[in-house]
């Protein structure tokens, strides 16, 4: 990229270290006008100190952005990737997925406002996080210009960028201790990963886990909560209505207070390489469950099984920042027509890392108890199930007949290769044995 082509950039500024110093790499190398922009999504800390040290850094006051997206995150983002079910490779919920394009979204949205040609963040050249955040801007405007500073500046070691800071007079905070881990938070999750973590085969230390009791610790008696849904959606706990974002961190109290939510992985990242994360998620471990069990009672069996194959692709394509793609938005489509009668209660009992489904219920039902019972029942004739088997037998039959051998593996029976096929006679005399069996005349 030619540098002189760009004269203002929009910076994902979190106002920390890295971000602080990409701040003034920009302002010096590509000698442009640099606009911040810092998103509050949950991440539980305090974001209005950005403003100070953008402020600091020379920043012009209508060019430091500070936005409250927590709303717009769940509603917009988080929520309908729920009503899919979503889980990436079997145990992730895609806590650091889904929120990359909500501000790759802001990020181009401000440029427009400010007359940016270009937009920049701090995500390294080894992760997700570039591609996510690039290919959601471009698929917005496909004319801006990206900046990833990691990808260009030979700033590779914590060395360098601490005496880059000084020379620079950028504020290093040194108070308590610094977290080894490179972390990751919003209002769906918070992330681990680096330094003891690079070992696959470490446990991580007790210490680690900020939100969570552990299991162990989790109240020894069990709490037990409703959720309401619309739609697919969650719209109420325990008969309280509540907006999108309050749902999720109410969820995340029960869960951080009974230890639920912690998993320990090794992903496969979408760069090549396999890395190692730790996730707390508490609310949506909680939530996840529920919608599996409202949908459990709602949704037509091909209905929930189609979703449920379609479910591994679209994790793939927020895991993978194809969050903004036509394919996205075509299973969105189809996944939230499944979730229209999606509608009623699901009780849980929370207890030491666990959730436990205890009853569900919705006017939308489709569980029939007359067809379910035990007991005897005057709407089922139970004789309806011969033909049913007997039809769907058939092909095996057939099969077994007139390739005796495929089967003979599993009965251990040692066929010869002469009995793999029917002479006409044996055809003939076997379909006439067929028509008796499925009391054709």
């Amino acid at each position: 990229m030619n540098k002189k082509e760009v004269k203002k950039v929009v910076l994902a500024y979190s106002g920390g270290l890295d971000t602080s110093i990409i701040l003034k790499w920009l302002q010096d190398e590509y000698n442009c006008e640099v606009v911040t922009f810092t998103a509050d999504i949950g991440q539980g800390e305090e974001v209005e100190p950005a403003r100070e040290k953008a402020l600091k850094l020379g920043i012009k006051p209508e060019n430091i952005f500070i936005d409250d997206l927590q709303e717009e995150f769940v509603k917009d983002f988080v929520f309908p990737m729920f009503r899919a079910n979503t889980i990436y490779e079997g145990e992730y919920l895609l806590g650091t997925s889904i929120a990359r394009p909500l501000i790759a979204k802001r990020l181009v949205e401000i440029a427009k406002e400010t007359g940016a040609d270009a937009v920049a963040h701090g995500a390294t050249g080894k992760g997700n996080d570039q591609v996510r955040f690039e290919i959601g801007a471009l698929s917005l405007n496909p004319e801006i210009k990206v900046i990833a500073p990691w990808r260009e500046w030979d700033l590779n070691s914590r060395e360098k960028l601490l005496a880059y800071a000084e020379k620079h007079e950028i504020p290093i905070a040194k108070k308590g201790k610094k977290s080894p881990y490179s972390m990751d938070a919003n209002l769906l999750h918070i992330s681990y990963e680096g330094q003891v973590l690079e070992d696959p085969n470490a446990e991580p230390e007790a210490d680690m886990w900020l939100w969570t009791n552990s299991p162990e610790e989790a109240p020894d008696t069990p709490e037990y909560i409703t959720i309401s849904f619309e739609n697919g959606d969650a719209v109420a706990i325990n008969g309280e209505k509540l907006s999108p974002a309050t749902i999720l961190r109410t969820l995340n109290e029960y869960g951080n207070k009974h230890g639920i939510g912690r998993i320990d992985i090794v992903e496969n990242r979408y760069v090549g390489m396999k890395a190692r994360g730790c996730y707390e998620t508490p609310g949506g471990t909680i939530l996840l469950k529920a919608h599996r069990a409202i949908e459990s009672i709602t949704l037509d069996r091909e209905e929930a099984h189609l979703k449920d194959e379609l479910m591994p692709k679209y994790a793939s394509l927020i895991y993978n920042g194809y969050w903004f793609s036509p394919e996205r938005e075509m299973m969105q489509a189809a996944i939230d027509k499944t979730q229209e009668n999606v509608n009623g209660d699901v009780r849980l009992k929370l207890y030491k890392g666990n959730v436990i489904v205890v009853g569900r219920d919705s006017k939308n039902s489709l569980y029939s108890p007359a067809h379910s019972t035990f007991e005897e029942d005057e709407v089922y004739n139970q004789k309806d199930a011969e033909g049913f088997i007997r039809l769907n037998a058939l092909r095996f039959i057939i099969e077994g007949e007139l390739q005796p051998k495929r089967t003979a593996k599993y009965l251990n029976e040692d066929k010869k290769s002469k009995e793999n096929d029917k002479t006409e006679e044996e055809k003939v005399s076997f379909g006439a044995k067929l028509k008796d069996f499925l009391g054709i005349q």
